[in-house]
Formats: structure tokens, C-alpha cells, sequence
């Protein structure tokens, strides 16, 4: 399943992502996802993790050209100038010469001067030729607003924190009428799932009855969520049988009611960091040199 971007790229919907996943297990995570047929892989350069992602592209033996490799500016290196060498970061640790999707982490709004000349960096990034799409993480539709009045390029991807506990349908609409795709990071139930003491998609009820209907797994069922509903996810996981578990979910179909009836799980509570508190005295930090 794929979708076209804004500017006739077509990228992959299902994608592997590496958030939090050590540079140690990245490689063999990696080698894994390809080897199971993702063709999609999303990184970030504050990941710490984007030398691991190319030796496992490369331990894969998939052609580079098979593989949409996607990553992401920290606010650090936000800025005109700054972004423009970001992307020789990003691109020597990843080992290629061009990134298939190259996105802004943050907004940023407490210094959205930097965002700008970040984009602004993007837009040239692309009309050189060293990357295929530009795109937005994190950007709430009055953050988006401000970006559009003062570049040129309208995003191609915003991806954001969806799942059925936080569905974000005002971010998703601003999205949609910008003709941008809304990509969901977290996209199993928010990064609380897994942790004690957090609310957990996997005793849900309603994605259990709707799960054991097709003879699915819950996570198996919010991924299908995502994808009929027209948006890019990205899973992670470093254990081979979620990673071949989570990208069987192409053989299914959800049924009206049953799409209706995740959308009816929305609580509007945020599990990851809200926009506004990344700062780049809170969340500075050094992105190393290539």
C-alpha cells in the first residue's frame, strides 16, 4: 500500500520506525524490517541511531533505491545554515546521498524564526535535488499556518502523535485541506502502551472484539486503522516477531462499524510531550558530526 505525496513521490504507508531503539539493536531491527518487506524506514538524527539505520540498509542487501529512508532536523540544528549541514549529517551517517523524506522535528514556536530558515533550507535541499520530499513532525495546524505564510512549499508530511486514544482530527483536517499527509508516530496505542501503569491498547475491549472478528491482533487492527483511513504509521519494535507481525495487515479488511467504533475510543489526552514545551532550553542538545 502506498500514497502519493504533494509532489508525486510515492511513499510507502507502512514504515518502520526507530524511535528509542539503541544503536546496538537498530542494525539487526533494521535488517529485520527489510527482510520482512517494509520498504519504508523512519529515523531521526536525534534518535542517536542513523549510522545504525545504514549498516542495517546495507546488511539487508535491499538496493538503496528500493528503500524510502525518511528522517528528521533537531531543533539544534535549526536555522538556515545549520539545516543545510544537517543534512550532511543525516545523509553521511545514513551512508546515501539523498534522503527519499527530510522533516522539521519540532515547530519550535518559541523560536519559529528558526523554524522558517530551517524550512527554508528544506525548500533549497529539494530544488538541488538532495532530497525527494520535505515534510513537518509535530506541527499543530496554527504552527502550519505560520510555516505556510512565509515559505513557499507546502509540506508533504506532518507527522504527528495519532492513535485511537488521541486522534488529533482537527491537526488531521488542517492537514487534509493543505494536501499534506498526516503520518502517525506512536501509532499502536501511544507511547504509554507498553509502560506500567499506562492505560494499555492491548486490553482494550472493543480492539479485542474487533481482533478476534478477523483473527488479528489488536496492534494488527490499529495499523489497519491507520491505513484505511488514508494515513502513513510507523511502527517500531526490535522483536522479529512484532516487526513481521505488525506488517502483516495488508490481507484484511475493517468494516464501516468497526472503523467507527475505534474512532469512538478518542479521549483527546496527548500521551507524548505537547508541542509548545520544546524548547531549546528544555530539549537542546549537540547532534554529532558525521
Amino acid at each position: 500500500m502506498h500514497l502519493t505525496l504533494n509532489n508525486g513521490v510515492v511513499m510507502p504507508a507502512l514504515g518502520f520506525g526507530v524511535f528509542q531503539t539503541p544503536p546496538d539493536e537498530t542494525i539487526e531491527a533494521v535488517r529485520t524490517a527489510l527482510e520482512t518487506g517494509y520498504r519504508h524506514i523512519d529515523t531521526a538524527a536525534a534518535y542517536a541511531n542513523e549510522r545504525e539505520v545504514g549498516e542495517g540498509l546495507r546488511r539487508s542487501g535491499v538496493p538503496r533505491d528500493d528503500v524510502f529512508i525518511e528522517t528528521k532536523v533537531w531543533i539544534s540544528d535549526f536555522g538556515y545554515d545549520e539545516t543545510l549541514h544537517a543534512f550532511d549529517k543525516s545523509a553521511g551517517k545514513l551512508g546515501v546521498d539523498t534522503l527519499d523524506l527530510f522533516i522539521l522535528h519540532q515547530a519550535l514556536p518559541s523560536r519559529f524564526d528558526l523554524t522558517v530558515g530551517a524550512y527554508r533550507a528544506l525548500e533549497q535541499l529539494l530544488a538541488d535535488g538532495r532530497v525527494r520530499a520535505i515534510g513537518v513532525s509535530n506541527f499543530m495546524p496554527d504552527h502550519f499556518a505560520r510555516l505556510l505564510a512565509e515559505t513557499s512549499i507546502v509540506p508533504a508530511v506532518n507527522q504527528v502523535e495519532v492513535h485511537p486514544y488521541f486522534q488529533q482530527r482537527e491537526v488531521q483536517a488542517s492537514d487534509a485541506a493543505a494536501g499534506t499527509i498526516t503520518q502517525a508516530w506512536s501509532p499502536i496505542g501511544g507511547i504509554t502502551a507498553y509502560r506500567e501503569g499506562g492505560a494499555s491498547a492491548f486490553d482494550d475491549p472493543v480492539l479485542g472484539g474487533i481482533a478476534d472478528a478477523h483473527g488479528k491482533t489488536r496492534a494488527q487492527v490499529m495499523l489497519r486503522w491507520h491505513l484505511q483511513q488514508g494515513r502513513s504509521a510507523i511502527p517500531k519494535s526490535v522483536r522479529q516477531e512484532r516487526i513481521r507481525e505488525n506488517f502483516d495487515v495488508f490481507e484484511f479488511v475493517l468494516a464501516g462499524e468497526e472503523l467507527a467504533a475505534i474512532d469512538a475510543l478518542d479521549t483527546g489526552e496527548r500521551r507524548g510531550p505537547a508541542p509548545e514545551v520544546i524548547t531549546l532550553e528544555t530539549f537542546g542538545r549537540e547532534i554529532p558530526e558525521a
